[in-house]
């Protein structure tokens, strides 16, 4: 089954065989299939230097006092999100070629990276699942690795992940009662919470907490629930990088700002961190633009002009704060200046989730 990652398909025992995995690769091939996710350690021989000259780099970027004062109460993480565009150690940790050869035999397609965040303490973030924030047609091929940039102390917030959670039902919209932009107040991972701990409790999966040591990384497979654990003791930092990978020859999407059956599909521009490279959306075999005109009767052309396939709407119709200052916005977040992204559509896709100020 093609449109299925190897990784979660009920078919992986039966293609083993044929994946060309050494030993380890299988046993984080049936870790990641079980569990959701593998721990292993990074393959970088350089790796200490690059940490120092992150962390060197990074820095005068974190607003500390600040988070002690007020952040930390108030669960509230710091980060620097795509810094690969500006600093190389960042970058090469992300596109790693064997981190790239392992995913992609792991899910049967080429992996890629798209994201970088690097965090200097704990996020104390709610557990949730990234397949609301990056998911892909077809579903399921996209994945995490979280890289310890230093040894990680039980008080400083480690990643706390639910096992076997990635094989639950994937959450829409639809399955919330939610209408994408119909709540100007809610944005993306909040509406889910609720739901998420819900599971939780019917099914009795218990937590686990990843307290690993310098350059140990656990892979996450897409629906894997994970999020940062309270953070106990403010004065301990808590380094680490998250790449997020996608694979190519998909179409990649935001489902919280999705009502795909409305023609509401907030299809993501992605680039390729190894390569600087737009990644084109493809649905199948073809460009998604192309299938979005197609259609093999009248009524089924019918159908997709009406719904508008090939004219997506805006994932932030509703838009901002009526109090929004773009410009602000850009001098109070300057990794998103760096990044040279259009500061409405960042405050509604990540911004409003992260807290980020714009006042």
């Amino acid at each position: 089954m093609p449109g299925v990652p190897l990784v979660e398909s009920m078919l992986l025992q039966a293609s083993l065989g044929q994946m060309d995995l050494t030993d380890r690769e299988r046993a984080i091939a049936l870790q990641v299939h079980d569990q959701g996710f593998a721990v292993m350690d990074f393959p970088d021989d350089d790796l200490d230097a690059r940490i120092e000259r992150i962390k060197a780099d990074l820095t005068p970027r974190y607003d500390f006092a600040g988070w002690r004062a007020a952040g930390w109460a108030a669960n509230d993480g710091l980060r620097v999100q795509d810094a690969w565009r500006t600093n190389e150690d960042v970058r090469a940790i992300a596109a790693n070629q064997t981190v790239l050869d392992l995913l992609s035999k792991l899910y049967g397609r080429r992996a890629f990276p798209f994201q970088t965040l690097n965090f200097p303490v704990g996020t104390q973030q709610h557990v949730h699942s990234d397949s609301v924030h990056f998911s892909s047609v077809p579903e399921r091929f996209m994945c995490g690795v979280w890289l310890a940039l230093e040894d990680i102390h039980e008080d400083a917030g480690p990643l706390v992940y639910y096992p076997g959670s990635h094989r639950w039902p994937i959450l829409y919209n639809d399955a919330i009662g939610r209408v994408a932009g119909a709540n100007t107040v809610d944005f993306a991972q909040p509406p889910y919470e609720a739901a998420w701990r819900a599971l939780i409790e019917a099914t009795g999966t218990r937590p686990e907490y990843f307290r690993p040591k310098k350059g140990q990384a656990l892979i996450w497979a897409a629906n894997l629930l994970h999020g940062g654990s309270r953070q106990n003791d403010p004065e301990r930092t808590r380094w680490s990088q998250v790449t997020h990978y996608y694979f190519e020859n998909c179409a990649y999407y935001t489902p919280a700002f999705s009502d795909p059956l409305a023609g509401n599909l907030d299809l993501r521009t992605i680039i390729d961190v190894a390569t600087g490279a737009v990644a084109p959306n493809i649905y199948v075999d073809r460009p998604i633009a192309k299938v979005a005109r197609g259609g093999s009767n009248a009524l089924a052309r019918k159908v997709m002009r009406r719904l508008r396939l090939d004219r997506w709407r805006s994932p932030f119709s509703f838009g901002p704060p009526k109090d929004f200052d773009p410009a602000l916005y850009l001098v109070l977040n300057p990794d998103v200046a760096a990044a040279g992204v259009e500061p409405r559509a960042h405050y509604a896709r990540h911004g409003a989730r992260e807290r980020r100020r714009y006042k």
